[in-house]
């Protein structure tokens, strides 16, 4: 009797399990209800029993039950089968990377070109306003039929939305979320057509500024906000999503001046009238560098506000007028997007650059038009057409720093040298040095010396102070910039640190800056004499240098005076940096607090030693010990 009573237990358990994951959220969601349905799959070439891979067919709806409509919808998909995304028809990867992709940790998708899905209210229940469907195909390693290769879960990523943590299933290959508005967050009112412009660390605007039924007029302008970034020789790419391509250009130029994909291609059919050799690109993902200088005002290729700046991007905290650079260009549409309504901007954005941070970019978001200055030269301004916005910010981790830092002491008579590989030592047979042992403490003079030139000084101080030499010798830093920071002096007021940076490359650094963090002791910031210097509370207290009017150049290596005996010459820059305690009295200079945590040149996070100088036997010097330390030294290293 007690096993069947259990066992009708067990069955009505089973059965309202089966009604409640039977029931879709369709008509009983009120938010964004989203759904990703595995639809088929079969296995593919190579044949490979330990990691066969099989093709797989999804489709994923986002549609809005709500009463608000939903801009830019965003979809993260945790994919969890070594997945490669091979398309997907109406929408993109927010982080603008181009397909195939791996997404095997997980993905977001954008609703590309059309995001925005507005409500039953306001469309009657037209489902071809208030839903995306997106079909994916792709390829998955783990998964054998007839099991389903799932994903781990789905939600809604659009800011101001909330999701449950778990899913329900329909059958055994549909996942269903309905994830509702914050009601915190009130109405979202229709009327506000546009969502609002984001921040980041870089800005690119893709403005429409005139339209025709074939072609349009756009500018695009990069806007560097990061108060420490920069960009040199900044390139500029995207995907076209429609066959489109650039007929003309002002202020930028395509890396490669290529037709022949229009000549022999659905644009040559289509343009047969058009002459393609005064076309600029027609690939789908061109590529666009700035013009130089003597170019701003070309009347063929310049002229344009903001052009031809070389592909330098400043950070505004330096000059906010370099900190932007923009360039004008005519694009051809394809059928069938032959009005002039149909304008779809590219999407995948991406942009580096030398001596620059690594970028990350999302998918293009409409925003409201951007508005210019009058052409005309009157008190009014020009609306675009159309507007989008597509956010960059700094990735972690970067490549290889292109930068390094050395510490030094007035209480201790050695160097800590940059680290050993600090620049990378690709390039170095292992044979010839350690890429793993500490570098070797140096003499103050040696650190004038290039690399090349330090070890038979470097093995001469550690005879001298009696120090172990590992066998094979340390790599050098391989670094083509580094800075020194050296501890002046430490007194009851106030204390002070004299920088300099060499410049062990073959290009001059135009426009320089560095940048210095000190958690501790950056608020007693008062003054860098020979630069010009400011604290950046906001950015973890920051110093923000650069050079003074005249001197914001630094040279290149050189040769020395007798290229056959006397080593190369770097180009140098430094100055002594004045700090109080009054607003900092609790800190120990020392023990840590007047060294940097982080260093940055020309926008460049540079590698910093793990030691610092050792304070055995130290005492706080006096303001005239500081002085005569001083003046000894600057003439040391000058």
């Amino acid at each position: 009797m007690e096993i069947g009573l259990l066992s009708f237990f067990v069955f009505l358990i089973v059965v309202s399990a089966s009604i409640r994951t039977s029931v879709s959220q369709s008509t009983t969601c009120n938010g964004i209800l989203v759904t990703y349905n595995y639809t088929g799959g079969r296995e593919v070439t190579p044949t490979d029993p330990a990691n066969q891979p099989y093709r797989f067919e999804s489709t994923l709806t986002v549609q809005n039950n709500g009463l608000d409509e939903l801009k830019s919808w965003q979809v993260f998909i945790g994919f969890q089968h070594d997945e490669i995304l091979v398309s997907a028809d109406t929408a993109i990867l927010a982080d603008g990377t181009s397909l195939p992709a791996r997404v095997g940790n997980g993905t977001t998708l954008a609703g590309f070109p059309d995001g925005d899905l507005e409500t039953a209210v306001e469309t009657a229940g037209d489902l071809n306003h208030m839903q995306a469907v997106v079909q994916l195909v792709g390829t998955q390693f783990k998964v054998t039929p007839p099991n389903i290769p799932l994903p781990a879960n789905i939600t809604l990523m659009n800011e101001g939305y909330s999701c449950p943590n778990n899913y329900t299933m329909q059958g055994n290959t549909t996942m269903e979320i309905c994830c509702n508005r914050s009601s915190s967050l009130g109405s979202n009112p229709t009327s506000n057509k546009f969502l609002p412009r984001q921040k980041g660390d870089l800005i690119i605007m893709y403005d429409v500024t005139r339209v025709y039924d074939t072609n349009y007029f756009a500018q695009v302008t990069i806007s560097n906000h990061n108060p420490l970034g920069r960009l040199e020789n900044w390139m500029l790419s995207w995907e076209w999503a429609r066959d489109e391509f650039i007929y003309s250009m002002k202020g930028a130029y395509p890396y490669v001046v290529d037709t022949s994909e229009c000549v022999f291609g659905e644009q040559g059919k289509y343009y047969k009238e058009l002459d393609f050799s005064q076309a600029m690109n027609c690939e789908r993902n061109p590529a666009i560098v700035d013009l130089p200088l003597e170019k701003a005002n070309d009347t063929n290729l310049g002229l344009v506000p903001s052009c031809c700046r070389n592909g330098t991007l400043l950070p505004p905290s330096m000059d906010l007028e370099k900190s932007v650079s923009a360039f004008q260009m005519q694009v051809f549409k394809m059928p069938p997007d032959l009005n002039r309504s149909e304008i779809v901007p590219p999407h995948s954005w991406r942009i580096n650059g030398t001596m620059s941070s690594t970028y990350e970019c999302g998918s293009p978001v409409p925003v409201s038009p951007s508005q210019f200055p009058s052409s005309l030269g009157l008190p009014s301004k020009t609306s675009a057409i159309s507007s989008w916005q597509v956010v960059c910010n700094i990735t972690r981790p970067q490549p290889p720093p292109k930068c390094c830092v050395s510490f030094s002491a007035f209480y201790n008579d050695s160097v800590i040298p940059c680290n050993t590989c600090a620049c990378g030592c690709a390039n170095v047979p292992s044979n010839t040095c350690s890429a793993s042992a500490p570098a070797l403490l140096l003499e103050p003079p040696t650190l004038l010396l290039p690399s090349e030139n330090r070890t038979e000084k470097a093995l001469a101080w550690a005879e001298l102070k009696r120090r172990p030499v590992p066998d094979p010798l340390p790599c050098w830093d391989n670094c083509g910039v580094s800075i020194n920071w050296h501890l002046l002096s430490d007194y009851r007021n106030g204390w002070t640190a004299r920088l300099t940076i060499f410049n062990w490359g073959d290009t001059p650094f135009p426009d320089w800056y560095t940048a210095v963090q000190l958690d501790q002791a950056g608020p007693g910031f008062e003054e860098a004499y020979s630069f010009n210097g400011s604290l950046l509370s906001s950015q973890n207290n920051t110093i923000f240098m650069k050079g003074l009017s005249g001197q914001a150049y630094i040279l290149a290596e050189t040769d020395g005076k007798n290229p056959k005996k006397d080593p190369r010459i770097p180009g140098t820059q430094q100055s002594v940096i004045l700090f109080t305690k009054k607003t900092t009295p609790n800190i120990n200079i020392v023990h840590g607090d007047g060294f940097p945590t982080k260093v940055t040149f020309n926008g460049e996070e540079c590698a910093i030693p793990t030691i610092l100088p050792s304070n055995i036997g130290y005492k706080m010097r006096s303001a005239g010990g500081f002085s005569i330390f001083l003046s000894i030294m600057l003439i040391f290293l000058s």
